[in-house]
């Protein structure tokens, strides 16, 4: 796990705002079916379920980020 590379916020740092709020959309239903799966016991969802939840927080973390910019 040491090898791993953090890629993770920075394929979203070359958006701009309308394209993360979408993307933000998009993780938030994918995060609802994902949950759904799991509940219903289909457990290979749980780590798209998990990668899903961080690139949530990663675009919320940039559009604060954004917004404290501005202010």
């Amino acid at each position: 796990m040491a090898d791993r590379k953090p890629v993770g916020i920075a394929k979203y740092r070359e958006l701009n705002k309308s394209e993360l709020e979408h993307r933000q959309g998009e993780l938030a239903e994918q995060i609802f079916r994902l949950r759904f799966q799991l509940s219903t016991g289909q457990a290979e969802g749980l780590s798209k379920l998990r990668e899903a939840k961080r690139d949530f927080a990663r675009i919320k973390t940039l559009l604060r980020e954004s917004e404290l910019r501005k202010a």
